[in-house]
């Protein structure tokens, strides 16, 4: 039996400790209200014998109490309660030597692999997991109410960035980067002017990047159609200054010839510095900024030619890749990015299908970019097409004062997610009990979801100058408050959800995608995104049900309940839960398919959705990948493509991997041995390992992830 302390750390049980304290609270009352050594034995016993997987503390001491009250010992309950409070005093000074000492001996792996983009041997990321552990500690004990604690440690609910809590910053955001750009920003107590060429306009691009990415724990996403204009303006100043120069030689076509010739040159180095400062740049989260980058081509945009330069270039430049310290060509993390199919681009027939064939043979290599249908999202958001933030949740449409729709400049003040599948396994199939376990679920993520909203309350606009008065979010004054930013729906709030398909096979015993369990998973999304709306009318707060895609989550919900619950055939026992709505990897069920019937489910999530689907070889399959492009354009709003076979995201390798001397998996085009950067296809044991890839199992591998 494992007991889970009020730290959320998980250590053997030691029925010696209920005896001496037992022993202890015998030692503060008179004899007449003491118990026997027999008794307390039997006390300890009776505890021992409950033979549960793992137990929290805090139930341990509540029967310790329910025995005491069952002898009449109420004066010796007393004493252990007291006992218990001061204990607890002495936790509350300090808790965290373990986890930081951990953390400097490289020896928690929890905390060093929950992050694939930090490297958390190198001291400057150490700092900030440091900072992150004293955080969740002060939250754990401090910050959150005692319930929601427990709530998180059980795995009924999780609460997401604790290790960020204690700090007055926020998650995602649309950076406002057009308002930066065009009336200029502040950084580190310095003017930026608004840039007069394209190069100039992307090095502001990466610095404002790196200054928001330091202030805030989540992911920002920047719409690259505001450099659109200042490719024009370095074609003009080319122009003008050829013309000043050879202006008698050369007639105009000729020099239209010679400016476009520097303008490649130009659109080449720029989109170059953006990719090489973002993957080269440390944020003071000892990361590289987690960026987006919104390729979207709006008809009725006026640099709709250069902007369409600009993403093509970019996506050469992915698809390229960047070298390694090894000078392999590997596919850099960031900036992550996303294209929007529209009339135009959709592969039908469209001016611009030139470039989303492109988009597709990058997406075969290096796995990005993906795709929004622009179709799709104007339905579900009011006739509006705009970039996810980069932890892909999605604003809901606000209007400002004029009655303009905005999206830039808003932001996300936090997450909690549900566990849906345990609410299954405790109703046991009693949809009463379901629904009524489902709704005290949904208020302690209120509740949750409230913690995170009042903890942005009275924080000023010097915490982070470049969001509140340089630009990104807003222009306050130094001194003023934030809260207005926090009411009416101006940012959101997020309800996360893990495990549809794991809950539809508890209480229907059929895949949601069963006829029989589809009816009751949409019932279900229903109550969540009901729950979110009633949630705003009652508040004025911008609650968004959110179809997150928290990987690790999946794993370690579904670790929690096997140990709490054991195992339960496809529910427990794949190590997993499916994130959000989705189908889950096993079911058989082509891509069309997939999306066809995921579509249904983000329409309800609007608090973010994407689906994905696997494709094997996709580098040989350029034409399969087209016709489901064509198809996400008319079927779903959000999609991604993943593949199955052997895949190094370090080169977009998809040959075999193999196994070399070291009993490690390494990549043979680029030497790549970092699992976490790989997936490999299943072998023997089919075992999906913790850290988003997959292991095999030889003789030859001894435990090198716990399952084997």
């Amino acid at each position: 039996m494992t007991v889970i302390k009020r730290d959320g750390t998980v250590v053997e049980f030691d029925r010696s400790k209920i005896i001496i304290a037992l022993q202890k609270a015998n030692e503060a009352v008179d004899d007449e209200n003491r118990i026997t050594d027999n008794q307390i034995e039997a006390i300890a016993d009776y505890i021992a014998d409950k033979k549960r997987t793992r137990i929290l503390v805090e139930d341990i001491q509540d029967m310790v109490e329910h025995k005491l009250m069952q002898l009449d010992r109420f004066a010796l309950a007393k004493a252990y309660i007291i006992y218990r409070y001061n204990r607890a005093l002495v936790r509350k000074a300090n808790t965290t030597d373990e986890s930081i000492l951990s953390l400097i001996k490289n020896s928690n792996k929890d905390v060093m692999e929950e992050n694939s983009n930090k490297d958390a041997v190198m001291a400057a990321t150490q700092r900030d997991l440091i900072a992150g552990e004293v955080s969740k500690d002060l939250t754990r004990r401090l910050l959150l109410p005692e319930h929601i604690s427990k709530a998180h440690d059980e795995g009924a609910i999780h609460f997401h960035d604790a290790d960020y809590f204690l700090q007055p910053i926020f998650n995602c955001c649309l950076i406002n980067i057009g308002d930066m750009l065009d009336n200029g920003t502040v950084m580190n107590g310095k003017l930026i002017e608004s840039p007069k060429s394209f190069h100039v306009a992307c090095n502001i691009t990466t610095q404002i990047i790196a200054s928001v990415a330091c202030s805030q724990y989540g992911g920002q996403s920047v719409d690259i159609s505001h450099l659109g204009k200042y490719l024009r303006k370095s074609k003009e100043k080319f122009v003008k200054h050829l013309t000043e120069v050879f202006g008698e030689e050369f007639d105009k076509e000729t020099i239209e010839r010679i400016a476009s010739d520097r303008l490649k040159d130009e659109l080449k180095a720029g989109v170059q510095t953006i990719q090489y400062q973002i993957n080269t740049l440390m944020t003071t989260n000892g990361q590289s900024p987690f960026v987006t980058i919104f390729l979207n081509l709006r008809k009725d945009d006026e640099y709709i030619e250069e902007n369409a330069m600009i993403i093509y270039e970019i996506l050469r430049q992915r698809y390229e890749g960047i070298k390694n310290e090894k000078g392999v060509y590997v596919t850099p993390a960031f900036p992550k990015l996303v294209y929007v199919l529209d009339e135009h681009n959709c592969l039908k027939g469209g001016k611009y299908d030139y470039i989303t064939k492109f988009a597709v043979k990058c997406s075969a290599k290096r796995l990005y970019p993906d795709y929004i249908s622009a179709k799709k999202m104007r339905e579900n958001y009011e006739g509006n097409v705009f970039s996810p933030m980069g932890c892909r949740s999605f604003l809901s449409p606000w209007k400002d004062e004029n009655g303009q729709y905005k999206f830039e400049g808003r932001f996300n003040q936090g997450v909690v997610s549900l566990n849906l599948p345990q609410i299954g396994i405790l109703a046991k199939g009693d949809e009463e009990k379901f629904w009524a376990l489902l709704e005290d679920r949904l208020d302690l993520c209120f509740e949750a979801l409230m913690c995170r909203h009042h903890a942005l309350h009275n924080v000023i606009s010097d915490t982070s100058p470049v969001h509140w008065q340089y630009g990104a979010i807003a222009r306050l004054k130094k001194g003023e408050t934030i809260e207005k930013y926090l009411h009416d729906g101006y940012s959101t709030i997020s309800l996360g959800y893990i495990g549809l398909y794991e809950l539809t096979k508890i209480m229907k015993g059929v895949s949601h995608t069963d006829p029989a369990g589809t009816e009751f998973a949409l019932q279900v999304m229903k109550s969540l995104r009901e729950h979110c709306e009633k949630w705003k009318k009652e508040t004025g707060l911008g609650f968004g049900l959110y179809g997150t895609p928290a990987e690790s989550l999946c794993y370690r919900f579904a670790r929690v309940d096997k140990a709490r619950f054991g195992t339960i055939e496809d529910v427990t026992d794949k190590g997993y839960y499916t994130n959000s709505y989705h189908v889950d990897v096993r079911e058989d069920i082509d891509a069309f398919t997939k999306f066809s019937f995921e579509s249904q489910f983000q329409t309800i999530s609007s608090g973010g959705a994407i689906s994905y689907v696997e494709i094997p070889n996709m580098r040989h399959n350029l034409e399969a990948l087209e016709e489901l492009v064509k198809f996400i354009y008319d079927n779903i709003q959000y999609a991604e493509f993943n593949t199955k076979s052997d895949y190094c995201h370090e080169c977009g390798f998809d040959g075999e991997i193999k196994i070399n001397d070291n009993i490690e998996w390494e990549c043979p085009n680029c030497g790549n041995t970092d699992q976490r950067k790989m997936n490999v296809t299943r072998r023997t044991c089919g075992y999906l390992g913790e850290n988003f890839w997959n292991v095999g199992k030889t003789k030859e591998i001894k435990a090198r992830v716990l399952h084997l």
